[in-house]
């Protein structure tokens, strides 16, 4: 555990995020030992911690970031991994949006942030809802992410999909889906609930700038899931993910999959 870049475990429980969920978390991306999308993560990192009305310290720099990760990847001879980044004031000063922030991170180890695994099963969850409001597009505390977790293990599910209170897909526990059908990539909008993701908008850019797809931004209901031909779910989190089945309908991922390694040979340039 990495507190104010330092490995500190005395300061882990004195603040705000253990007690209040008063945080955001972001992740960056590390791909044979180097960071990639290392902008789009920071701007992304940027952005919510101002939609927490948290005060940016002027150290917060892509640079400061960048050789503090880089720093940490080498010392710890990691190839591949997930960064998990947690912005969090403290608990033991005045609450306010000029309370001095503090961060941790946390280095992941993975094969490959850019692998693709195959087998992911999901369902539908009725019993809750998620938002749509400002927050909801952010990493931040969500009881709803983790009865949907214990709900998808009790029932021997990889994830499910959660709908806002309209009953449109807003997005699953982890991650957002991507309903292919025909030549057209659906995605939930953010105004549905749908997160922003750093890692899926670079998968998506590169679907469009190659033509390899539509892209359309849509209010989706459930029955959409049964129509598609395939659909992926992307997690800066977790990773990417083929869903294989949707309640009794199964999906094929072979179009994806020619996407997918289309995108990550272009990291190789």
């Amino acid at each position: 555990m990495y507190i104010d870049g330092e490995k500190n475990q005395d300061k882990a429980f004195q603040n705000n995020a253990f007690l209040y969920g008063d945080a955001v978390k972001v992740h960056f991306f590390v791909k044979d030992t180097q960071l990639i999308m290392a902008e789009e993560c920071y701007f992304f990192l940027m952005a919510s911690m101002r939609k927490m009305r948290m005060n940016i310290p002027l150290t917060f720099t892509l640079e400061f970031f960048s050789e503090m990760f880089t720093k940490s990847i080498l010392e710890n001879a990691i190839k591949d991994a997930v960064i998990e980044f947690l912005a969090y004031r403290n608990r033991d000063e005045v609450l306010s949006a000029k309370t001095p922030v503090h961060f941790y991170f946390e280095l992941k180890p993975k094969i490959d942030v850019l692998e693709v695994s195959e087998k992911y099963e999901m369902d539908i969850i009725k019993e809750i809802s998620v938002n749509t409001n400002v927050l909801s597009n952010i990493k931040v505390h969500s009881p709803e992410n983790i009865y949907a977790e214990i709900y998808a293990k009790e029932n021997d599910l990889d994830d499910v999909i959660l709908l806002n209170p309209d009953k449109k897909i807003a997005r699953s526990i982890f991650g957002n889906l991507l309903l292919l059908e025909e030549d057209i990539i659906k995605i939930p909008k953010q105004t549905e609930g749908a997160y922003i993701s750093p890692l899926m908008e670079n998968f998506v850019t590169f679907v469009h700038k190659n033509n390899l797809a539509s892209i359309e931004e849509a209010e989706l209901s459930a029955f959409e899931t049964q129509k598609a031909d395939e659909i992926l779910l992307i997690s800066d989190e977790k990773g990417i993910f083929t869903v294989s089945k949707i309640r009794n309908k199964e999906f094929t991922n072979q179009r994806y999959k020619t996407m997918l390694d289309a995108w990550k040979n272009s990291f190789l340039n």
